[in-house]
């Protein structure tokens, strides 16, 4: 079962969403606001129902999307979390991003973009559960041990560690480390990265990817201002360095 958080103020976009994710297969709870948004997280947590998607819009009366989002994240590190933002809401987005969404979707969209990048983050979150559970293609994929300098990933627990501590990370940058950490010293362009984390089409641009970059940096860099590992290629993307 596909299970979603939908909270949205306003009803006619609610109701918009609501019923393209139901038509799509979804099991969709809604909310109107921030309040009743985190009272039905709590209660699936407790009917051991839990969501796999939230998804969030930024602007709203009481608690706002944002804060939604900061509080979800530290309460589950693999649920999958979009914002659905207004085109003037540039800073907000980098905001929601670096408090830890997935992903967000920019007003007016259509229900193929919509249910593409939910489609495309759900599939994240099941390819992170166990392996009993997950139904994915890359639950085919060999458990192995990847070391690259001081880090150490291991496939199976899903895991990254650095001088043996474990780093919590959300879903999106465990992937994004593993794919730098199986590319070591190959600059990798943003659109490849895009494909490889968040699968194609992807309707967005490629600020998210520089967002996570930044969060990741923030748990891995010694100085994330001066990164030894995730090194910038200007005008292209990113590079790993075991270094």
């Amino acid at each position: 079962m596909k299970r979603i958080l939908v909270c949205e103020d306003e009803d006619t976009i609610r109701d918009f969403v609501v019923i393209n994710l139901e038509r799509s297969g979804y099991n969709v709870t809604e909310a109107e606001n921030g309040e009743e948004a985190l009272t039905a997280f709590d209660k699936a947590v407790s009917d051991n129902s839990p969501f796999d998607v939230a998804l969030l819009d930024i602007m709203m009366p009481g608690i706002d999307g944002i804060e939604v989002c900061k509080i979800l994240r530290e309460k589950c590190k693999s649920l999958g979390i979009i914002m659905l933002s207004a085109k003037s809401q540039e800073i907000d987005k980098v905001k929601s991003l670096m408090t830890g969404a997935d992903d967000y979707i920019t007003k007016p969209f259509s229900p193929s973009e919509l249910i593409a990048r939910v489609d495309a983050v759900h599939r994240r979150v099941e390819v992170s559960r166990p392996a009993f559970e997950a139904v994915s293609d890359e639950s085919s994929e060999p458990d192995e041990i990847l070391v690259s300098g001081v880090f150490e990933v291991d496939t199976k627990k899903r895991t990254i560690c650095k001088n043996k501590q474990a780093i919590e990370l959300t879903q999106v940058e465990y992937q994004i480390l593993k794919f730098f950490i199986k590319n070591v010293d190959t600059a990798l362009e943003r659109k490849s990265i895009l494909k490889q984390i968040w699968g194609e089409p992807y309707y967005g641009d490629d600020k998210v990817i520089d967002v996570n970059i930044r969060r990741l940096r923030m748990k891995i860099e010694q100085d994330p201002s001066n990164p030894v590992h995730i090194q910038t290629v200007w005008g292209f993307g990113y590079k790993w360095s075991s270094d």
